[in-house]
């Protein structure tokens, strides 16, 4: 399942979005966590990322194994809603800055995903997960 492979797997991502215009972005982006509804879950700052997803909801989130840059997983996504619980955030935060720091940053989403499909890393084989 989508949840195991994530938290067996190591390796970097990449978060790719567009805006209204089509005008497209990419950022890394750590593993996503993977919600009790098998969406995918990402923490963002109110960033180009973030605002692209304001008028288009569609994003593809690339993800290379590590060791290997020719084994991972491609995931294609369609936004579904967000959350500011800053309880629900703090829990889900792997990466933990001192309390100045993270202010110094601007504020947290938790953005949801459903997952539309998924590929291989190279190739058109679909996964079933």
């Amino acid at each position: 399942d989508i949840a195991d492979y994530f938290s067996r797997t190591s390796g970097k991502g990449v978060l790719a979005t567009a805006d209204g215009k089509g005008k497209v972005d990419a950022a890394i982006y750590s593993r996503p966590h993977v919600s009790a509804e098998k969406n995918i879950v990402f923490i963002m700052r109110d960033r180009l990322t973030h605002k692209n997803l304001q008028s288009n909801p569609s994003a593809t989130y690339l993800f290379m194994e590590e060791g290997t840059h020719s084994k991972g997983i491609r995931l294609f996504l369609k936004k579904l809603r967000e959350d500011t619980d800053p309880v629900l955030i703090a829990q889900m935060t792997r990466r933990h800055l001192t309390a100045e720091e993270d202010r110094a940053k601007g504020p947290k989403f938790l953005v949801y995903f459903e997952v539309e499909k998924i590929l291989s890393l190279i190739g058109d084989a679909e996964i079933d997960f």
